[in-house]
């Protein structure tokens, strides 16, 4: 009996899930983002970031962080967390994670974008 992988709108009721669940101090400042799931990363996101496969990114931010924001100047477009979901389920099946911690600890490494903190930050946080 074959069980059929976890589709788009499956991440997303996790992501929903984990993004309801970080504390309240930083929920007020992430009501904003939207969250979606697309399948791969495109070629020019790819090539803006400097990677060669779409599975080496199981999630990116696009928008201005907290730290960089200013109340006198208008986003150019929302926040957004995009979460990738075969590089995702790639790194499900061959991690063993559970999905949901797995699709949270890539939604709060973005949402920690978010709020200003960058990639050497993020791996030093990760570490302690």
């Amino acid at each position: 009996m074959s069980q059929t992988p976890p589709t788009l709108e499956d991440l997303v009721v996790l992501a929903e899930r984990a993004l309801a669940a970080i504390p309240d101090r930083f929920t007020q400042h992430a009501r904003r983002i939207g969250i979606v799931v697309e399948e791969i990363a495109d070629e020019q996101i790819l090539d803006d970031l400097g990677l060669e496969s779409g599975y080496d990114l199981t999630g990116l931010y696009r928008g201005t962080p907290m730290s960089l924001a200013s109340n006198a100047a208008p986003a150019h477009e929302p926040d957004m967390i995009i979460l990738y979901r075969e590089p995702i389920l790639l790194e499900w099946i061959e991690s063993g994670e559970d999905l949901y911690r797995l699709v949270r600890n890539v939604l709060v490494h973005e949402l920690a974008h978010h709020f200003g903190f960058s990639d050497d930050d993020i791996a030093a946080l990760e570490q302690d």
